[in-house]
Protein backbone atom coordinates (compact mmCIF):
# COMPACT_ATOMS: atom_id res chain seq x y z
CA UNK A 1 0.00 0.00 0.00
CA UNK A 2 2.65 2.22 0.80
CA UNK A 3 4.59 1.67 -2.63
CA UNK A 4 1.49 2.44 -4.43
CA UNK A 5 0.93 5.53 -2.53
CA UNK A 6 4.70 6.83 -2.94
CA UNK A 7 3.75 5.69 -6.61
CA UNK A 8 1.21 7.67 -7.10
CA UNK A 9 2.78 10.99 -5.32
CA UNK A 10 5.47 10.82 -7.87
CA UNK A 11 3.01 10.53 -10.59
CA UNK A 12 1.13 13.36 -10.18
CA UNK A 13 4.73 15.24 -9.48
CA UNK A 14 6.08 14.44 -13.33
CA UNK A 15 2.45 15.58 -14.63
CA UNK A 16 2.55 18.65 -13.05
CA UNK A 17 6.22 19.31 -14.04
CA UNK A 18 5.74 17.93 -17.42
CA UNK A 19 2.40 20.66 -17.72
CA UNK A 20 4.47 23.77 -16.42
CA UNK A 21 7.16 23.08 -19.14
CA UNK A 22 4.21 23.06 -22.57
CA UNK A 23 4.12 26.53 -24.10
CA UNK A 24 1.20 28.96 -22.93
CA UNK A 25 -1.52 29.76 -25.31
CA UNK A 26 -2.73 32.49 -23.69
CA UNK A 27 -0.72 35.72 -25.39
CA UNK A 28 0.15 38.70 -24.18
CA UNK A 29 -1.96 41.49 -23.70
CA UNK A 30 -2.27 44.42 -26.17
CA UNK A 31 0.00 47.17 -26.39
CA UNK A 32 -0.44 50.49 -27.21
CA UNK A 33 1.73 51.36 -30.52
CA UNK A 34 2.24 55.15 -30.63
CA UNK A 35 1.53 56.90 -34.11
CA UNK A 36 4.05 57.95 -36.39
CA UNK A 37 4.83 61.60 -35.55
CA UNK A 38 1.85 63.40 -37.31
CA UNK A 39 2.68 65.96 -40.08
CA UNK A 40 3.32 69.49 -38.96
CA UNK A 41 0.80 71.66 -41.51
CA UNK A 42 -2.31 68.76 -41.91
CA UNK A 43 -5.47 70.23 -40.22
CA UNK A 44 -7.62 72.96 -39.95
CA UNK A 45 -6.80 76.76 -38.83
CA UNK A 46 -8.66 79.91 -37.97
CA UNK A 47 -7.12 83.22 -37.64
CA UNK A 48 -6.89 86.95 -37.45
CA UNK A 49 -4.36 89.56 -39.62
CA UNK A 50 -3.61 93.26 -40.19
CA UNK A 51 -1.85 95.19 -42.83
CA UNK A 52 -2.02 97.99 -45.36
CA UNK A 53 -3.15 98.45 -48.72
CA UNK A 54 -3.13 100.27 -51.71
CA UNK A 55 -5.91 101.09 -54.03
CA UNK A 56 -4.83 101.68 -58.64
CA UNK A 57 -7.95 102.48 -60.42
CA UNK A 58 -7.91 103.23 -64.28
CA UNK A 59 -10.85 105.29 -65.20
CA UNK A 60 -12.05 106.25 -69.14
CA UNK A 61 -13.71 109.23 -70.11
CA UNK A 62 -17.18 107.82 -71.55
CA UNK A 63 -17.18 104.76 -73.23
CA UNK A 64 -15.18 105.41 -75.83
CA UNK A 65 -12.75 108.02 -74.33
CA UNK A 66 -8.71 107.85 -73.01
CA UNK A 67 -8.01 105.43 -70.18
CA UNK A 68 -6.27 107.36 -67.76
CA UNK A 69 -4.57 106.28 -64.29
CA UNK A 70 -6.87 107.29 -60.72
CA UNK A 71 -3.46 106.98 -58.93
CA UNK A 72 -2.67 105.24 -55.64
CA UNK A 73 -4.85 105.61 -52.25
CA UNK A 74 -3.74 103.61 -49.02
CA UNK A 75 -5.33 102.45 -46.00
CA UNK A 76 -5.50 100.31 -42.95
CA UNK A 77 -6.79 96.56 -43.97
CA UNK A 78 -7.55 93.83 -41.17
CA UNK A 79 -9.35 90.71 -41.09
CA UNK A 80 -9.90 87.00 -40.41
CA UNK A 81 -9.49 84.19 -42.29
CA UNK A 82 -10.31 79.81 -41.73
CA UNK A 83 -8.43 77.23 -44.01
CA UNK A 84 -7.53 73.86 -44.08
CA UNK A 85 -4.10 72.23 -45.01
CA UNK A 86 -3.09 68.78 -46.26
CA UNK A 87 0.51 67.80 -46.29
CA UNK A 88 1.67 65.72 -48.75
CA UNK A 89 4.70 65.00 -47.88
CA UNK A 90 7.83 66.34 -45.42
CA UNK A 91 8.23 68.66 -48.62
CA UNK A 92 4.96 69.71 -50.20
CA UNK A 93 1.82 70.93 -48.60
CA UNK A 94 -1.34 72.04 -50.05
CA UNK A 95 -4.36 73.51 -49.03
CA UNK A 96 -7.37 76.06 -49.24
CA UNK A 97 -8.52 79.29 -47.39
CA UNK A 98 -10.79 81.74 -47.05
CA UNK A 99 -10.72 85.28 -45.61
CA UNK A 100 -13.05 89.02 -45.36
CA UNK A 101 -10.87 91.86 -44.72
CA UNK A 102 -12.65 95.62 -43.66
CA UNK A 103 -10.23 98.82 -45.24
CA UNK A 104 -9.79 102.20 -44.68
CA UNK A 105 -8.37 102.20 -48.51
CA UNK A 106 -10.11 105.06 -50.47
CA UNK A 107 -9.28 108.90 -51.44
CA UNK A 108 -9.81 111.64 -53.64
CA UNK A 109 -7.92 112.26 -56.85
CA UNK A 110 -6.90 115.72 -56.62
CA UNK A 111 -7.42 117.26 -59.91
CA UNK A 112 -10.77 115.61 -60.96
CA UNK A 113 -12.54 115.83 -57.49
CA UNK A 114 -13.33 111.98 -57.97
CA UNK A 115 -13.14 109.71 -54.57
CA UNK A 116 -12.62 105.99 -54.93
CA UNK A 117 -13.09 103.43 -51.99
CA UNK A 118 -12.91 100.07 -51.29
CA UNK A 119 -14.31 99.03 -47.73
CA UNK A 120 -14.52 95.40 -47.69
CA UNK A 121 -13.30 92.60 -49.85
CA UNK A 122 -12.93 89.04 -49.45
CA UNK A 123 -11.23 85.69 -51.08
CA UNK A 124 -11.16 81.84 -52.04
CA UNK A 125 -8.02 80.67 -52.32
CA UNK A 126 -5.79 77.82 -52.98
CA UNK A 127 -2.60 77.38 -51.47
CA UNK A 128 0.40 75.53 -52.37
CA UNK A 129 3.81 75.35 -50.53
CA UNK A 130 7.51 74.15 -50.05
CA UNK A 131 9.03 73.01 -46.79
CA UNK A 132 12.82 73.72 -47.62
CA UNK A 133 14.48 75.37 -45.05
CA UNK A 134 12.97 73.62 -41.88
CA UNK A 135 10.20 71.36 -40.99
CA UNK A 136 8.44 74.84 -39.49
CA UNK A 137 8.46 77.38 -42.00
CA UNK A 138 6.63 76.96 -45.43
CA UNK A 139 6.87 78.82 -47.79
CA UNK A 140 3.31 79.31 -50.23
CA UNK A 141 1.62 80.59 -53.54
CA UNK A 142 -1.75 81.51 -53.45
CA UNK A 143 -4.62 82.44 -55.53
CA UNK A 144 -7.99 82.53 -56.53
CA UNK A 145 -11.45 84.50 -56.44
CA UNK A 146 -12.36 87.43 -55.27
CA UNK A 147 -15.04 89.91 -54.32
CA UNK A 148 -15.14 93.44 -53.22
CA UNK A 149 -17.07 96.70 -52.58
CA UNK A 150 -16.09 99.66 -54.61
CA UNK A 151 -17.48 102.83 -54.26
CA UNK A 152 -17.25 106.05 -56.19
CA UNK A 153 -18.42 109.83 -55.48
CA UNK A 154 -18.31 112.14 -58.87
CA UNK A 155 -19.23 114.54 -56.47
CA UNK A 156 -22.00 116.86 -58.23
CA UNK A 157 -22.50 114.20 -60.75
CA UNK A 158 -23.50 111.76 -57.83
CA UNK A 159 -21.90 108.20 -56.39
CA UNK A 160 -22.24 104.75 -56.64
CA UNK A 161 -21.47 101.28 -54.76
CA UNK A 162 -21.29 97.74 -56.39
CA UNK A 163 -19.98 94.44 -55.48
CA UNK A 164 -17.17 93.57 -58.49
CA UNK A 165 -16.25 89.96 -58.93
CA UNK A 166 -12.54 89.08 -60.23
CA UNK A 167 -9.12 86.75 -59.03
CA UNK A 168 -6.27 87.11 -56.66
CA UNK A 169 -2.59 85.70 -56.44
CA UNK A 170 -0.01 86.38 -54.09
CA UNK A 171 2.09 84.80 -51.78
CA UNK A 172 3.83 84.84 -48.41
CA UNK A 173 5.49 82.67 -45.62
CA UNK A 174 4.66 81.19 -42.74
CA UNK A 175 6.37 79.93 -39.62
CA UNK A 176 5.45 77.39 -37.02
CA UNK A 177 6.43 78.80 -33.67
CA UNK A 178 4.32 76.61 -31.63
CA UNK A 179 2.39 73.28 -31.47
CA UNK A 180 -0.84 74.72 -32.16
CA UNK A 181 0.47 78.36 -33.42
CA UNK A 182 1.95 79.62 -36.68
CA UNK A 183 2.31 83.97 -37.39
CA UNK A 184 2.64 84.79 -41.49
CA UNK A 185 3.55 87.19 -43.69
CA UNK A 186 1.70 87.86 -46.90
CA UNK A 187 1.31 89.93 -49.90
CA UNK A 188 -1.88 89.80 -52.49
CA UNK A 189 -2.73 91.35 -55.66
CA UNK A 190 -6.61 91.70 -56.32
CA UNK A 191 -8.53 92.43 -59.28
CA UNK A 192 -12.05 93.10 -57.83
CA UNK A 193 -13.46 93.88 -61.62
CA UNK A 194 -14.99 96.92 -62.61
CA UNK A 195 -17.90 99.47 -62.00
CA UNK A 196 -19.97 100.76 -64.35
CA UNK A 197 -20.96 104.33 -63.79
CA UNK A 198 -22.96 104.39 -66.47
CA UNK A 199 -22.77 107.91 -67.53
CA UNK A 200 -21.10 109.69 -70.71
CA UNK A 201 -18.80 111.22 -68.48
CA UNK A 202 -17.35 108.73 -66.46
CA UNK A 203 -17.20 105.07 -67.96
CA UNK A 204 -16.00 101.82 -66.37
CA UNK A 205 -13.53 102.02 -63.69
CA UNK A 206 -11.39 99.09 -63.33
CA UNK A 207 -9.99 98.50 -59.58
CA UNK A 208 -7.31 97.03 -58.15
CA UNK A 209 -5.71 96.28 -54.46
CA UNK A 210 -2.24 95.77 -53.23
CA UNK A 211 -2.18 93.90 -49.56
CA UNK A 212 0.86 93.37 -47.54
CA UNK A 213 -0.59 91.73 -44.11
CA UNK A 214 0.71 90.19 -41.40
CA UNK A 215 -1.09 87.62 -38.92
CA UNK A 216 -1.24 84.49 -36.58
CA UNK A 217 -3.58 80.82 -37.09
CA UNK A 218 -4.45 78.80 -34.54
CA UNK A 219 -3.68 74.77 -35.74
CA UNK A 220 -6.64 72.09 -34.55
CA UNK A 221 -5.29 68.53 -34.52
CA UNK A 222 -8.19 66.78 -35.61
CA UNK A 223 -7.15 65.58 -38.59
CA UNK A 224 -3.69 63.80 -36.16
CA UNK A 225 -3.65 60.06 -36.17
CA UNK A 226 -5.18 57.86 -33.23
CA UNK A 227 -3.05 55.55 -31.58
CA UNK A 228 -2.26 52.14 -32.99
CA UNK A 229 -3.86 49.47 -30.89
CA UNK A 230 -1.70 46.24 -31.89
CA UNK A 231 -2.30 42.59 -30.78
CA UNK A 232 0.09 39.23 -30.93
Amino acid sequence: MKKVFLASIAALTASASFAADLPSRKGPPPVLVPPPPPLLWTGFYVGGNIGGGWLDSYNRFGWTGPTWDGGSKSGVVGGGQVGYNHQLSPLFVVGVETDFQGTGIGGKHSWVGVTRSVDWFGTLRGRIGVSVLSPQLLVYGTGGFAYGDIGLNYGWLGSLRQTGTGWTVGGGVEWAFLPHWSAKAEYLFTNIGAIEWGSVFAGPQRVHVHTARAGVNYHFDWAQPAPILARY
